[in-house]
Formats: structure tokens, sequence, C-alpha cells
């Protein structure tokens, strides 16, 4: 999928973001039964290596919206 070594949370949360669409923490943290601060992480991992982009919340100013830098990519089964 992604050439660039992530760990495990990371990854789980980029594939939330591909089926899921854009998103926030709270969001991603509900649906991913992960911890808030792994998810902090993994979100920080997914900046840093450019894979997500964050967006402004107008319906709630004090929320970001993750989003996945490339769209879903279609699996061959």
């Amino acid at each position: 999928m992604h050439d660039v070594n992530l760990p495990p949370s990371s990854r789980a949360v980029l594939q939330l973001l591909d089926e899921g669409g854009a998103m926030t923490h709270k969001e991603i943290v509900r649906q991913s039964n992960l911890a808030p601060r792994t998810v902090r992480y993994a979100l920080k991992k997914l900046k840093e290596n450019h894979l997500i982009i964050e967006k402004f919340n107008f319906r709630d100013a004090r929320q970001i919206i993750y989003q996945n830098r490339q769209p879903a990519q279609q699996v061959p089964a």
C-alpha cells in the first residue's frame, strides 16, 4: 500500500479514513476503539508522512477534520 514504515495504529487509522471518509479525532477514536492518545500519535505519524490532510471544521471550529490525502484505492480480490 504505502512504502512508509508506519506503526499499526497509523495503518488502522489510515484504513479507517480510506473506508469512512473524513472524520474528527473523536470519530476516529469511537470507530477504531483505540485510545485518544494512540489516535493522536497515529495522526501525527500520518501527517509527518504526508498521508493525510487536516481541514477546518466549519460546524465546530474546536475540532479538525482529518482526511486521507489519496482517494481510496480499489484492491483487487
